[in-house]
C-alpha cells in the first residue's frame, strides 16, 4: 500500500488561510473592544453646556405629554383638596420641584436663613419647653428633693394655600425650542417667592403663615416675658438713629441676643434701611457695612450677614425696621413635598393655565433667638 501525502503547495494555501481567519477575529476583536471602550469614554465624558442629561419617563410624560399637550397617560393623578376628590391635579416630577424649591431659596429672603421642615399633612405641631430646673446639687448622703418638671408648649404655625396661575398659549406650548420646564418652574418660583416673603414678615396667620413681625412684641428681656413675644431694643429716636454714635444701638441689638443664638446670626432689613446704615463708620473712619468679597458670600455689618428683604418696614416713627436673630431656630417654616400643577386650558382660551399649588405655614419657634429694634426714643 502506497502512502498518499498532501501536496506541498496545497499545505502552504491552508496555512495562509488559517492565517487570514485568525487576522479577521483579531480584527473584529479589536473593533468591537474599540466601540466598548468609545461607550465606556461617552458615557464618563461630562454633558456639554446647556445640554440635558436623559430625563425619567415621569418626568418625559409630565412635561412632554400633560403641560404640552394636556394628555393624562402615564401622568400620577392627585387630589388637590382634602375633603373633594372631584378636583384633580397633578404632582410636579421630582427635578422640577428641586427647581422650584432652589429658585425659592435664592429669592426668598425669610426661606434661606429660616428653618425649613418638610410635612406630609396638612398640619405641623413642635414641642418646646419653657422652663423648670431638672437638676440640683445635694451632698453626698443628702435626700434627693423632687426637681421641677420642665414645662412644654406646643407650636402649630398657621397654614395656607399657596398658588400661582401663569399662562401661556397653546402656540409656545407646541413650539419644540420653548423650554415649557423652565418657564413654569421660573413663573411659579416667582409669584410663590412674592408672596411667601411678605408672609413671613407681616402674615397674619389667617390661611396663610403668621410673619415674625405680627406677633406680640415687648420690651421685656429674656426669662421675663411671656412665651412666644419678641423683644425689643429702641434706637434712641424717634424715626430714626441718635446723632452721635449711631452704631452703638446696633451693637446693643447683638449683644440683647443670647450667645449660643449669635453663632448663625444675620440682620434682616430692607434696602431703603441698608442704605442709612451703609454710611456709618467707625471711629477710625472705617465703615461698619463690609462688602461679601467672595462670589456667593454675603454682605457683613458689624461682622454678621445681612439679608436684604423688601418686605421689610421704612425707618420711621414706631418702626420696627431692624431685626437680628438666628432665624433657624427662631422661625420655622412648614411645607408640603409636593408642589402640584393642574393644567386648564378652557377658561382663558387660547391661553393654556396652569394652576400651581402648595401648602405652607410658618411661625415664630423660639422668641429669644430674634430681636427687633424699635424706632423710639424708648
Amino acid at each position: 500500500m502506497y502512502e498518499v501525502k498532501s501536496d506541498a503547495l496545497e499545505d502552504s494555501f491552508e496555512a495562509v488561510a488559517r492565517i487570514d481567519e485568525v487576522a479577521e477575529l483579531r480584527a473584529e476583536l479589536g473593533a468591537m473592544k474599540a466601540r466598548m471602550d468609545a461607550r465606556a469614554v461617552a458615557a464618563a465624558r461630562p454633558a456639554l453646556s446647556g445640554a440635558k442629561a436623559d430625563v425619567s419617563p415621569e418626568r418625559k410624560a409630565f412635561v412632554d405629554a400633560y403641560l404640552r399637550r394636556g394628555a393624562e397617560t402615564g401622568v400620577e393623578l392627585k387630589s388637590l383638596a382634602i375633603t373633594a376628590g372631584e378636583t384633580g391635579g397633578y404632582a410636579v416630577p421630582r427635578e422640577i420641584d428641586a427647581m422650584i424649591d432652589a429658585t425659592l431659596k435664592a429669592i426668598s429672603p425669610i426661606r434661606s436663613i429660616a428653618n425649613v421642615v418638610k410635612v406630609g399633612t396638612a398640619g405641623y405641631r413642635k414641642l418646646v419647653t419653657t422652663g423648670g430646673v431638672a437638676s440640683g446639687w445635694v451632698a453626698e448622703t443628702a435626700g434627693r428633693p423632687e426637681t421641677d418638671s420642665p414645662r412644654f408648649q406646643e407650636i402649630a404655625p398657621p397654614m395656607g394655600e399657596l398658588y400661582a396661575n401663569p399662562a401661556a398659549t397653546q402656540a409656545m406650548l407646541d413650539d419644540a425650542a420653548f423650554d415649557v420646564e423652565d418657564w413654569l418652574a421660573r413663573e411659579v418660583a416667582t409669584e410663590f417667592a412674592r408672596a411667601e416673603g411678605a408672609a413671613f414678615v407681616n402674615g397674619n396667620g389667617v390661611n396663610k403663615p403668621k410673619g415674625f413681625l405680627a406677633g406680640t412684641i415687648t420690651a421685656e428681656a429674656d426669662g421675663v416675658r411671656a412665651f412666644g413675644t419678641i423683644q425689643y431694643l429702641p434706637s434712641g429716636q424717634a424715626a430714626g438713629f441718635p446723632g452721635t454714635s449711631p452704631q452703638d444701638r446696633l451693637i446693643d441689638l447683638i449683644q440683647s441676643l443670647r450667645s449660643p443664638y449669635r453663632q448663625g446670626a444675620s440682620f434682616v432689613m430692607n434696602s431703603a434701611t441698608l442704605t442709612v446704615i451703609r454710611k456709618f463708620k467707625s471711629a477710625d473712619g472705617a465703615f461698619l457695612w463690609q462688602p461679601g468679597l467672595t462670589e456667593g458670600r454675603p454682605d457683613t455689618l458689624l461682622g454678621y450677614p445681612i439679608v436684604e428683604a423688601e418686605d421689610m418696614p421704612d425707618i420711621a416713627a414706631n418702626s420696627y425696621a431692624i431685626a437680628f436673630g438666628n432665624f433657624a431656630a427662631g422661625y420655622v417654616i412648614a411645607e408640603r413635598t409636593e408642589t402640584q400643577i393642574l393644567r386648564d386650558p378652557f377658561s382663558n382660551k387660547p391661553f393654556v393655565h396652569f394652576y400651581a399649588a402648595k401648602r405652607i405655614g410658618g411661625a415664630v419657634a423660639n422668641s429669644e433667638a430674634i430681636k427687633l429694634m424699635k424706632f423710639s426714643a424708648a
